[in-house]
Formats: structure tokens, sequence, C-alpha cells
């Protein structure tokens, strides 16, 4: 996994603009939703709804909407029925990218995907066309300017808690686990006293697609216009950019 640093970059870039549109909670309570409809409304006995609703709790969802999406998955609140979609397709360059949405309406959705793709040098591909280039994986950071601990004494912590693999920046600790070890490994380290910045089970790219900055443009202006779809919930691609460049075009 090393080199993943470059790809949260982008990911954290993604997350601030969430917040910014105010479509987060949103998103989150159909994550929630969805869990909970798959697996029930029980934290403690559904793993998948354990992570949505700290995911949720983490971006400071407040405490009525989260228990207001799992009422509506399991009965007791009448709400919409959801469906959940992945798109695969390439963007500007051939950057890999994978699209996650829940949507009461697929034709809908279809629609304005691949309006998004086309609209920016990019095009729909079919199942399974990128999805190899992914692994399904557990994916936390903690700030450097949270713990007084070193590289050293935080791998120690890492193994002992069960995690896959960890990554050390100049601001951070990114830690890689298995999607099922997820929720231990990450309890493991609260108890230890680590708080997270970043807390999910995502998509991560083996391999990258660099490009230069007119492509990087045209592929942000991409994710961004997905995202600016009430409809999906997660964006995931293989764009490698500068660290200078994303600053630029931020």
């Amino acid at each position: 996994m090393a080199g993943h640093s470059k790809w949260s970059n982008i990911k954290h870039r993604k997350g601030a603009q969430d917040a910014k549109r105010g479509k987060l909670f949103m998103k989150l309570a159909r994550e929630i939703f969805m869990a909970a409809k798959q697996g029930g409304g029980d934290e403690e006995t559904n793993p998948a709804l354990r992570i949505a609703a700290d995911k949720a709790r983490s971006n400071n969802m407040p405490k009525d909407n989260i228990e207001r999406a799992v009422k509506k998955a399991t009965g007791d609140l009448e709400g919409v029925n959801y469906e959940e979609f992945t798109y695969e397709g390439y963007g500007p360059g051939g950057v890999a990218v994978m699209v996650k949405v829940l949507t009461d309406n697929k034709n809908r959705t279809a629609g304005e995907v691949r309006h998004a793709f086309s609209k920016n040098d990019g095009n729909l591909g079919e199942n399974g066309c990128v999805a190899f280039m992914f692994n399904r994986s557990g994916y936390l950071v903690i700030d450097r300017s949270t713990t007084d601990a070193d590289e050293e004494e935080m791998m120690l912590e890492v193994i002992e808690a069960g995690a896959e693999e960890m990554e050390t920046t100049e601001e951070s600790f990114e830690i890689y686990t298995e999607p099922e070890t997820f929720s231990d490994v990450k309890a493991s380290l609260e108890e230890s006293g680590y708080a997270f910045s970043t807390s999910e089970v995502t998509m991560i790219p083996e391999t990258y697609t660099e490009l230069e900055e007119e492509g990087v443009e045209k592929m942000l202006k991409l994710i961004d216009m997905l995202e600016d779809n009430d409809d999906v919930q997660e964006v995931y691609h293989n764009l490698d950019a500068d660290e200078a460049v994303l600053e630029k075009l931020s």
C-alpha cells in the first residue's frame, strides 16, 4: 500500500468540500439507512451500521438525525426506499473512477452520472472495468498534532491493535486495516487514547494515473460535479496529482 498518502490528499479535499456544501448529513443519513436496512438497527450486532454511525458522529451529525435514519430503515418511521448501485468509468486521461450511489430513481441517477462523465472528458464503462484496480480497506488517520507518540511507538500500537499497515507523513499517521477488523482496530486505538481525523472503510487504488495540471483540473471538475449530486455517496478514483497543483486549483 506504499504511496497511498498521495490519494489521501484528495480525499481530505473532498471531505472539506462536502462539508461546505451542507450535503454531508444527508449523505451520511442515507448510508446509515442502508446499513440498518440490510443488517438491522442495532449497532452492537450490525458492524456496518456501527461504522456508518461512528462516521456520522465524527462529523458532528446530531443524534436525532442518526436515530431517525435508523427508524426509517427499520420501518418505525415512514421513508423513501433507496437502492445502492456502483458505476464505473474513466475520467480525463484514463483515470479510473468508481461512483457509489444511493437512489430512489435509478434511471434519473444513471443519466446524471453519465452526463457528468461526458461533460468532463470521461466516459462510463461496463461493471467491473475498473473495480479490479481498487481494494476495499479500513482507513484511519491520526493527526500528529494530537499525540506525542513517535513513529516507532505508534507502529507498535498499530501492530498490537491488529492493523495491516501504517504510513507516516509530516502531518499524520495513516493506518490501514482489513475491512473485517476495522471496528476492532479503531476501538483498540481509541482505548489507548487516540482520536481520528478520518475513520472509514473505503476503496483504495492499487496503482495511480498521473496527470498534468490541465488534466487534474478537468478531473477535479468531474469529482465536484459527481459529488454535487444528492444521490452520490462516494467517488473513488486513482488520480495522482501534485500537491502544489491541488493547492493552486482549490
